[in-house]
């Protein structure tokens, strides 16, 4: 009864526990506060160690020979959502000022277009593409935090993220692809553990996320999440349709707000004081678009990769030959 519910919404598995650890959090935070093995697993305590041991696995099941594609079809997502981002970011501030555009400045809106949320792309990815499309989200990790948006905004960036950052990023499924390469009969073990462990990662983030924060964000950070998911997700996926030549559905997956974006504004501020007055309200701004975007992106995904393909639902015998020969 569950497990049919679930498989209804859209990657459901991830997403209602998303929401059930968030209204938790928001209203009864004391529930998984109480230490031990509970605050571990059910509390964002526990989400890096989950999202680690699921890289893990499905590094298990990629094989050498796709890494090629990996890097091609993440850099293409990469490096689209950045230009986005930075594109709308930066006319706003030029021709606004750093006031904004219908309250929002180009502080909030580089934060929040340019990172974007991996475990909802991996989660997707695991409902709708295949473990090349898995794969690249070690690589989309580059996006989630400051660097980009420092860059976006002309105040350095990449001094202030460690190499080291980005070697931890990649380095479980790096260590999964070694193993799985070399004995088979492990990754058939393991393959089905990053699965079984979308729950447990959905709850974790949830529980990492306050719903007032929509609130607080006001109409400018509904406005936001509205921007990062159709204005840049469209932009992600025409560039993944005409330069990757996929369907699309992997650009749609990554037009969401890293819940860790909502730091960025702060950092920025203190990197440069002149953005000090509107990083409070950025920080807002850009939480109401983390919430908001973890919800609509996959119902936006879902939508698109049953009507135009993707390697679990091909549209017809031709496209799912091409997905086989991927």
């Amino acid at each position: 009864m569950i497990m049919k519910f679930l498989k209804k919404i859209p990657a459901g598995m991830m997403v209602v526990p998303m929401l059930l650890g968030a209204f938790i959090n928001t209203f009864f935070p004391q529930v998984t506060g109480i230490g031990s093995f509970t605050t571990a697993i059910f509390t964002s305590a526990g989400a890096n160690a989950a999202i680690g041991i699921q890289l893990f696995c499905l590094g298990t099941t990629l094989r050498f020979r796709e890494i090629g594609g990996v890097v091609k079809r993440g850099g293409v997502l990469l490096i689209a959502k950045f230009i986005i981002g930075a594109a709308i970011g930066i006319g706003v501030g030029k021709l606004c000022g750093p006031e904004g555009l219908l309250g929002l400045s180009a502080l909030a809106i580089i934060s929040a277009v340019t990172n974007s949320n991996g475990s909802v792309y991996l989660a997707l990815m695991n409902s709708y593409g295949d473990t090349v499309d898995q794969a690249a989200m070690p690589l989309l990790a580059i996006n989630d935090g400051p660097m980009l948006t420092m860059i976006a905004m002309g105040a350095g960036g990449l001094a202030d993220i460690p190499f080291m950052a980005l070697v931890a990023a990649i380095g479980p499924i790096l260590v999964g692809m070694i193993l799985g390469n070399i004995d088979k009969d492990l990754s058939d073990f393991l393959a089905p553990a990053g699965s079984i462990l979308l729950p447990f990662v959905g709850f974790c983030l949830g529980s990492g996320m306050n719903l007032t924060n929509i609130a607080k964000g006001g109409v400018q950070g509904i406005l936001l999440g509205l921007i990062t998911c159709l204005i840049g997700g469209a932009f992600i996926m025409l560039c993944d349709k005409f330069i990757s030549r996929r369907p699309g559905y992997a650009g749609w997956a990554v037009a969401t707000t890293a819940g860790n974006a909502v730091a960025v504004p702060a950092v920025i501020a203190a990197a440069d004081a002149t953005w000090a007055p509107w990083a409070d309200i950025a920080t807002s701004q850009v939480a109401a678009s983390a919430i908001l975007t973890a919800i609509l992106v996959p119902i936006i995904t879902s939508w698109w990769a049953k009507k135009y393909g993707c390697p679990k639902f091909p549209k017809d015998e031709a496209q799912a030959a091409l997905f086989a020969k991927d």
